[in-house]
């Protein structure tokens, strides 16, 4: 799949996800019976060209026509394009071609002469995918940096991939506590962990806004889902509330009637979701089918305009998430970042994670710049430079469209501000916003 304003690294699913871009345009020859011999060599050199452009051996490839010569880095964005949580997937692509689109026009790229394009992988949220997405991402010399992946389950096993190859990595959405736990210098995530967002939902719930004394608890069974429940009954138990009963469901259910009898008997005050918005939506508007009262809560994996759309603004009233940092238009830079999106891309709206794949698009830039200044453009894509951009990244230190870009010794945002959203009139609105 092609995306505007950069390069789509071609990946299916798993089983299918290792063939190059050459190898299919072999296989299509051979499936054509048609196709001239002449035809057939045109196709094969093309598909070469495509290839020692993608992933040569070189490091940065030089651009001609407007850019004046001007030297190509990459940055790969490891996000679901295709399957799975489509919808923040893409956003959170959106949000990096927008930085990098501005990083390439700044002055700081025109004077070291170099500009940057978005690679895009599609993981379809599959563990295996991500695994052969950061495989490619490794094998490009010219590829200093990614942002992703969007789900925890994937980018643990994807990041060893990363620290072999001395990548810098920095999720925007990946929230389980186990991916900066590895021991890798070369992993970090803008948004804020499972371990601070689940009691945060926990403390709204009991609060005396919402003042829920009973809950159900329902988790997709991924390492998102898991550890996010996890959190929030452990705290919403301690403030005195009672779980009522956990339940263990997929990422891929359709269909919870059966869940939501279960759930209207119990009859709770609130259903507590660690998951997604695709199976979220759902299961929102078959228990507001069933007649259940209580709101839908959840993590930030719910924070997504499509949660509404799928689950009908009707029924998914009231419902309730939580989602890091504080609302996008409570910050300076959050408004450029608005203004700045809406004009780029027009047709869509903001997502979770556009946000804080736009500020980890923008710490590698900045890292990128440094290490330019300090060792020459020609020394980033050595192995001294690749540590020294690591280093750098590690070291960073701004106010970003999300707040404060800072991370601890595990690679984790200092910013643990958590907002909690509501569902009003078909819109996510804010509820809950932390004192500043």
């Amino acid at each position: 799949m092609m995306h505007a304003a950069g390069t789509s690294v071609p990946l299916g699913a798993s089983d299918r996800g290792t063939a190059s871009a050459l190898d299919r345009h072999i296989q299509g020859g051979r499936m054509n019976k048609r196709i001239s011999r002449l035809s057939a060599v045109v196709a094969l050199l093309a598909a070469t060209a495509l290839v020692a452009t993608g992933c040569g051996g070189g490091g940065a490839s030089e651009q001609s026509g407007s850019g004046g010569g001007a030297k190509v880095f990459k940055i790969g964005i490891g996000a679901p394009l295709t399957a799975g949580s489509v919808a923040q997937g893409q956003g959170i692509e959106r949000g990096v071609k927008l930085a990098l689109k501005q990083a390439s026009e700044s002055a700081e790229a025109k004077e070291l002469g170099i500009t940057f394009e978005s690679v895009s992988g599609d993981d379809q949220g599959d563990p295996k995918t991500g695994v052969t997405v950061a495989n490619t991402f490794a094998s490009d010399p010219s590829l200093l940096g990614v942002v992703g992946h969007l789900n925890s389950g994937v980018t643990i096993p994807a990041s060893k991939v990363y620290n072999d190859a001395k990548l810098p990595v920095i999720s925007p959405a990946a929230t389980n506590p186990a991916l900066t736990t590895q021991g890798f210098n070369n992993v970090f995530r803008t948004c804020t962990i499972d371990s601070v967002q689940g009691p945060a939902g926990a403390d709204a719930m009991f609060g005396d806004k919402v003042g829920a004394k009973t809950a159900v608890v329902v988790d997709d069974s991924t390492p998102y889902g898991e550890g996010l429940c996890d959190e929030f009954a452990k705290k919403f138990e301690e403030l005195g509330g009672t779980v009522a009963f956990r339940e263990k469901t997929s990422d891929k259910d359709t269909d919870f009637n059966a869940l939501a009898t279960k759930t209207k008997a119990a009859n709770p005050d609130v259903v507590y979701y660690g998951g997604t918005y695709n199976a979220g939506s759902l299961l929102s508007k078959q228990m507001s089918g069933s007649g259940i009262v209580a709101p839908l809560m959840g993590g930030d994996g719910l924070f997504d305009p499509e949660f509404i759309n799928l689950a009908g603004a009707e029924g998914a009233e009231g419902d309730m998430c939580t989602s890091v940092g504080l609302p996008t238009s409570e910050l300076p830079k959050g408004q450029e970042f608005e203004a700045a999106y809406k004009a780029e891309f027009p047709d869509n709206e903001i997502g979770a994670y556009d946000a804080y794949s736009y500020d980890a698009a923008d710490v590698l830039v900045k890292a990128i710049f440094k290490v330019g200044k300090e060792m020459g453009v020609d020394k980033l894509s050595t192995p001294a430079g690749r540590d020294a951009i690591i280093a750098a990244v590690a070291a960073t230190d701004m106010e970003g469209v999300t707040g404060q870009v800072k991370f601890d010794q595990n690679g984790d945002t200092l910013n643990k501000a958590i907002t909690v959203y509501r569902v009003e009139s078909g819109e996510w609105k804010p509820f809950i916003i932390p004192q500043q």
